[in-house]
């Protein structure tokens, strides 16, 4: 099969790229150093490559996502790193022989541990995203009544999400130590092995937490590009030109690519169109100036502002190597771990 050959819009992952990046970060941060994010790619064989680089602990976000990860063989070290009010999943996998970890805040999230059959957690803590997490003078009380119920306290994690993007890197380098500094604070009183915490936005900066949560750094996207990250774009959108207006009068020329808020994360902003300024997005559809002549039915190639969402909203991925429309897909991964 070609690129040529695909329906529109499909997601192209470059397989030079993609590869790239897992040994650069393999690298950067071997073995337990990095227990990668799986809902930035929701995608059990991409799993399977970053363990296959020696990242064998994985984060997930949803039960789905441990669920699956456990049946493709990847259950050697899940953490759900979320609040959940029913294990009862979770601890049907721990029974099978799945090693499944869960985050915890307070008290009905450490009963629902217990309930559900899930041994282990990590003391969830509020560094300042305010999200979920536990206030840090806190954490010692919740780890002394999770031993208290026969928890395993593994340790503790906390999430500076509110810093990924902050463009000036010293800046956020800077508040990055103040909230790990939190972080520390409370582990001194929940004790265990694990910190947990950190994002590709501060992969490098972040070494106070002894497993790093990223998970964006393997396809990556304009956000991150932007905020100064070296790895490369290995995911892209393949879009076909529906509409094409010629320029009249005031009106620039326009083109309509069959993608739109369906089919890209938007809450980072605009995708970007290679060779092309876009205007806005809509349903089906993204609205952008050419650079040059273009027709109807052209390809073009669009870059996703946001790759987690953007990727669950496709069935699949193409793993493709070279450019244009005679560039061979390699291979086609399923997102088996959309949904809930």
């Amino acid at each position: 099969m070609r690129v040529a050959d695909l329906t529109t819009p499909a997601l192209l992952v470059d397989v030079d790229a993609l590869e790239a990046n897992l040994s650069d970060m393999a690298t950067a941060l071997p073995g337990s150093r990095m227990r990668p994010h799986v809902k930035a790619h929701k995608t059990t064989a991409l799993a399977a490559r970053q363990a296959a680089a020696g990242h064998t602990g994985f984060t997930c976000a949803t039960v789905r996502e441990v669920e699956g990860m456990a049946a493709a063989g990847l259950g050697q070290d899940l953490l759900l790193a979320n609040e959940v009010l029913d294990t009862r999943r979770l601890g049907t996998l721990v029974s099978e022989g799945a090693r499944v970890t869960v985050a915890i805040d307070s008290e009905p999230t450490l009963r629902a541990a217990v309930d559900g059959g899930v041994a282990e957690v990590l003391v969830d803590v509020n560094v300042g995203l305010p999200r979920c997490g536990i206030a840090p003078e806190r954490a010692g009380w919740l780890a002394d009544r999770a031993r208290a119920a026969g928890l395993t306290v593994r340790g503790v994690m906390g999430y500076e999400g509110h810093l990924m993007m902050l463009p000036d890197v010293a800046e956020r380098a800077r508040l990055t130590q103040e909230c790990m500094a939190r972080l520390l604070a409370a582990h001194a009183d929940v004790g265990g092995d694990v910190v947990s915490g950190g994002g590709s936005g501060t992969w490098a900066m972040n070494t106070w937490v002894t497993e790093l949560q990223a998970g964006s750094y393997a396809l990556m996207d304009t956000a991150y590009t932007a905020a100064g990250l070296p790895f490369r774009q290995a995911l892209t959108l393949l879009a076909t030109v529906v509409s094409a207006t010629d320029a009249t009068g005031d009106m620039p020329a326009f083109a309509v690519a069959d993608v739109g808020l369906k089919s890209l994360g938007m809450d980072h902003g605009n995708p970007t169109v290679v060779d092309g300024q876009v205007w806005f997005c809509s349903d089906e559809h993204t609205t952008f100036g050419p650079e040059g002549p273009i027709a109807v039915g052209d390809r073009v190639t669009v870059l996703p502002a946001h790759v987690d969402p953007t990727v669950a909203l496709h069935e699949r991925m193409h793993l493709v190597r070279g450019t244009g429309p005679d560039a061979e897909v390699l291979d086609v991964w399923a997102v088996d771990l959309r949904g809930w």
